[in-house]
């Protein structure tokens, strides 16, 4: 069982009022319902579950796997190595700019809270977002498989509320895509832990073209 004073640090860490600055970024989405791509609640829904499948589980779930157990261990020059390589793994200017932006404020709010060694991740412009949602895991020990957990469902929940705002779409639609959705996050952190380093990685033409477009996008509402 979950230690409860776990579980409330992990409910604090996955909560979208936490002042990281997650609800300013749509991840190419604002482009994707300006193009038509997505347009109602299936084509939404569909484009987050592709997301979800190919980027979230291939991509950011294995990796902070390995940091969470790089930081676990200390190991510093591990924790480096996956940082870099996650920030190879982003596609764009805008994504990769968007996970060091909220990398840093994450680290800026650690620091400010007490948790050890976060004042060094605050000042460095290559502070991935994962690295710091590890750290955080960690130092309130908060278990692995439950990291992975709310990582998914942070990021599940800031996307669908990205896209009723955008389509739009009414607020039960919204919670009709996280239902839908949802059911896919355990099987998702189940594969993510057996991914072996030589598989990590994603290939979303349609996401990397959107988030590309809309750095040049005329009328923005999201960062990226």
């Amino acid at each position: 069982m979950l230690d409860p004073l776990a579980l409330l640090r992990l409910l604090q860490l996955s909560s979208p009022s936490l002042p990281i600055g997650a609800y300013a970024y749509s991840q190419g989405l604002e482009t994707a319902v300006e193009a038509g791509w997505v347009s109602d609640e299936p084509t939404l829904s569909t484009w987050l579950r592709e997301q979800l499948r190919s980027s979230i589980e291939r991509v950011d779930l294995p990796v902070l796997v390995r940091l969470y157990r790089a930081v676990s261990s200390n190991d510093r020059r591990l924790v480096t190595h996956w940082c870099w390589s996650l920030l190879a793994m982003r596609e764009t200017r805008e994504l990769v700019g968007e996970e060091c932006d909220r990398g840093r404020a994450l680290a800026r709010l650690l620091r400010d809270l007490g948790v050890d060694d976060s004042s060094e991740w605050a000042q460095r412009k290559d502070t991935p977002f994962v690295a710091m949602f590890a750290k955080a895991a960690v130092h309130w020990r908060v278990p692995l498989e439950a990291a992975l957990y709310a990582y998914t469902w942070s990021w599940l929940e800031n996307q669908t509320l990205a896209g009723i705002k955008l389509v739009p779409l009414g607020q039960v639609a919204g919670q009709r895509i996280l239902l839908e959705l949802s059911t896919s996050i355990p099987e998702c952190c189940i594969r993510s832990q057996a991914c072996s380093d030589q598989d990590i990685g994603g290939t979303l033409p349609a996401l990397a073209i959107a988030s590309s477009r809309h750095e040049t996008q005329y009328t923005r509402l999201f960062r990226s």
